[in-house]
């Protein structure tokens, strides 16, 4: 080697993107706009689980373990879900609305710890974890309540969330590519997101 440092991509925007596409995906299902179909499992697996998977593998290969840490799990959030769906244990019972209930508001409190961690980033990443937040503890609520209308609502949320990782996506995409930014993010402190 000649001495020269290689510069590493930046994960982020992939992870993000795949997050906000799929989040749109699933919440057009929650809050009553689309069927749940092959699309969004796909989408689920690829996108939202394997692709956010690599992202944060990525994040903590360069050492930004709050990155890291979300594309992962997040990533392993999508394909858990879809094998929830799918349900491929020959002995295991279907989920039931209390036990998705549990399941989302274990996510909802990850979230929240994720989203204190976010104080110290960009204010677009913290509308992103946010309405994560809002979204997991309105759809546990929805499950563990049979209250149809608090899922639809939450569907907003998440519709709203999923857009706010897309627009956080390609404003890191647009700084990085222009060398100044673009579409503002609201930088809390010098490091962006990774």
């Amino acid at each position: 080697m000649d001495g020269t440092k290689v510069k590493i991509a930046n994960p982020a925007p992939l992870g993000l993107i795949c997050f906000g596409m799929t989040t749109i995906l699933l919440n057009e299902h929650n809050a009553g706009i689309l069927g749940l179909s092959a699309v969004t499992v796909a989408m689920g697996i690829a996108i939202g689980g394997l692709a956010q998977i690599i992202a944060g593998i990525f994040e903590l290969r360069q050492g930004n373990t709050f990155g890291g840490t979300a594309f992962t799990a997040y990533g392993f959030f999508w394909l858990s879900l879809v094998l929830i769906w799918l349900n491929p244990g020959k002995n295991v019972e279907p989920a039931d609305a209390g036990s998705m209930g549990s399941y989302l508001l274990l996510w909802g409190i990850f979230t929240l710890f994720m989203f204190i961690c976010t104080l110290r980033h960009n204010r677009a990443l913290q509308a992103v974890f946010l309405t994560l937040v809002v979204l997991f503890f309105g759809l546990a609520l929805g499950d563990f309540t049979g209250i149809e209308m608090i899922t639809k609502v939450s569907g907003v949320v998440g519709i709203v969330c999923g857009a706010s990782a897309v627009y956080t996506s390609v404003a890191i995409l647009l700084k990085e590519e222009y060398g100044r930014e673009i579409l503002p993010i609201c930088e809390v402190r010098d490091k962006p997101l990774a």
